[in-house]
């Protein structure tokens, strides 16, 4: 059976090339969105912007979109784009990448007006769901690549846990916001873990420039998985912290080894490998705080934002910047000089945003604000270098 949306491409389109390849519109929206998102948060936040919010608080309407916007939309693109090198089957294109990018965008823009639009909203919310799993599945099935399909089965939880979220706001389901927005968090983290563990000795193996040969052990890759999926049942469903700090302890001393065993100076002098390096030790120090959470009175949100903003930010940021440069043609081992401030910009603003409020907490209106303009200008650069790159033709001629 032929599908359209997944016919090769026969020639290379000159001018516009915005929906050639899944990174493409994806990255961008994710970019634009990162700083429309935020920066709307900082006046319902900071300044009492009046939002029509129902049902659900400020907070969880703020989650929700960080998760199901702006990372799934850097998740799509990143999986549209490496199931094609994957499995040598061009993935979703044209008119039906324009469809899927537009079932992502239309809730994005509905929540901006708060949750007036939210039945409109949460359909067209599945909708893109199912038919971005349908995009990702269909390459891999056809190739019998069936050790992609636990990236498969990740991507296909996010319309579970993405029902959930609505089923709670309509009362159907009583922790339903809840499994939601904690389920959707820690399955983006677990996708990091995954990825991470299949890309970055491979980059930085190859990008340091000297010989180098990174330990990896498979009882790490063992333990690690096991542990995660424990820490995940436990931290979405189950309400018992003691437990809880204990296998994040675990994970924090196994994802320690693992980064001790990929550290090499060289990867000091390449900002798209100690950017990517920095995204995982701050995962590992939210593993860290959520042990010491089990013990002590820490607040949950500084927790939660080492996980998000270092971990998840940083490490979207630094993959984005990656994949476009390489995906367009060009050197990856030569991102433009601002992206290091940028990536700067996000390491000082995950230290403002998770640590100092633990240690000056008197001040941490300021800590807020402060962490919120250096995440808009971390995503303006981006924004501002990489829309150019994202929207023209690769610069040697190939399709993609």
């Amino acid at each position: 059976m032929n599908f359209p949306m997944f016919a090769k491409p026969s020639t290379p389109q000159p001018g516009i090339a915005l929906f050639n390849l899944g990174f493409r519109p994806f990255f961008l929206g994710a970019g634009i969105f990162a700083i429309l998102a935020i920066a709307l948060w900082m006046g319902v936040y900071l300044f009492q912007l009046p939002l029509p919010i129902t049902r659900i608080s400020y907070f969880q309407w703020h989650a929700h979109e960080m998760i199901y916007g702006f990372s799934l939309a850097v998740i799509a693109g990143f999986l549209l784009t490496a199931v094609k090198n994957w499995t040598g089957v061009q993935t979703v294109h044209g008119f039906s990448l324009l469809a899927l990018f537009a079932l992502w965008a239309l809730p994005r823009i509905l929540f901006l007006f708060g949750t007036r639009f939210m039945v409109i909203a949460s359909l067209l919310d599945l909708l893109f769901l199912i038919a971005l799993t349908v995009a990702v599945t269909y390459p891999v099935i056809k190739v019998k690549q069936w050790r992609q399909i636990g990236i498969v089965a990740k991507l296909a939880m996010f319309m579970v846990t993405s029902g959930f979220f609505y089923l709670g706001i309509t009362g159907v389901l009583e922790q339903g916001v809840y499994w939601s927005l904690y389920g959707g968090l820690y399955l983006i983290i677990g996708l990091i873990l995954t990825m991470s563990r299949r890309v970055i000795p491979f980059f930085v193996e190859v990008g340091v420039g000297d010989p180098v040969k990174l330990f990896n052990a498979k009882w790490i890759d063992g333990s690690s998985l096991v542990l995660y999926l424990a820490f995940f049942i436990v931290a979405v469903f189950m309400h018992e912290p003691r437990l809880l700090a204990l296998l994040a302890a675990g994970l924090f001393v196994i994802l320690s080894i693992r980064l001790i065993g990929w550290h090499t100076v060289g990867i000091w002098k390449k900002p798209l490998l100690w950017s990517l390096f920095i995204a995982l030790f701050f995962i590992d120090l939210g593993f860290l705080l959520v042990a010491l959470s089990g013990f002590l009175n820490l607040s949950a949100m500084p927790v939660i934002h080492a996980f998000s903003y270092g971990g998840i930010g940083l490490m979207t940021l630094s993959m984005m910047t990656r994949v476009s440069l390489g995906h367009t043609g060009r050197n990856v081992q030569e991102p433009p000089r601002a992206m290091t401030l940028a990536f700067g910009a996000m390491m000082v603003g995950t230290v403002v945003r998770v640590l100092l409020p633990l240690i000056a907490p008197a001040h941490y209106l300021t800590w807020i604000a402060l962490s919120q303009v250096l995440w808009i200008m971390a995503f303006a650069i981006f924004t501002i270098l990489y829309a150019p790159i994202l929207i023209k033709p690769r610069i040697d001629g190939q399709f993609g």
